[in-house]
């Protein structure tokens, strides 16, 4: 499989709606810069998981300004504004891993997580993948009915993976043989 395109590619644009959610964003999705990673970073670490996990404004800024050849990281924007972030690690157990979805709170609730869940899966469909992956805190009831209303199935509860005494869900989309 070869990858997910090149983040220095131009913007991409998803809009629209479909039967499963009210999506009405018109997000745009762009490489990560260094100002828009120290602009989200604290906005972020104000936000659970982060927030109730502990991350500090400067942890959140170097993994969003990190570089990773197999792990881009893109700026969600809506009408210029910065949104949120997000990032996919691209070969994961036959298929990319959502591994960071963050979008303010200001812009929580108009389809923006929608938005990207469709890039990431119609990306993954035209490497064929095999499975779209995500996790999310177990307390955080909110993220993983919405991974679930996207067609995400729990696969696996890790237990003390990020804090003790904590577990993160995984979760699987199939996209072979669906």
């Amino acid at each position: 499989m070869a990858g997910f395109p090149n983040p220095l590619v131009p913007r991409t644009e998803m809009s629209g709606a479909d039967s499963r959610s009210a999506c009405t964003s018109n997000a745009t999705f762009n490489p990560m810069s260094s100002d828009a990673a120290h602009t989200l970073g604290p906005l972020l670490a104000k936000i659970d998981p982060w927030a109730r996990y502990g991350y500090t404004p400067e942890a959140l800024t170097a993994f969003l300004a990190g570089q990773e050849a197999d792990a881009a990281r893109y700026i969600i924007s809506v009408d210029r504004a910065l949104a949120g972030a997000f990032s996919v690690k691209k070969n994961w157990l036959r298929g990319p891993y959502l591994q960071f979805l963050g979008i303010l709170p200001a812009y929580q609730g108009q389809g923006i997580g929608t938005s990207v869940l469709r890039w990431f899966e119609a990306q993954a469909r035209e490497e064929r993948a095999r499975n779209l992956w995500v996790a999310a805190s177990e307390f955080n009831a909110r993220a993983i009915s919405f991974y679930q209303m996207h067609g995400f199935d729990r696969v696996a509860t890790l237990t003390d993976l990020v804090v003790d005494g904590t577990a993160e869900i995984l979760l699987r989309k199939r996209l072979i043989g669906d």
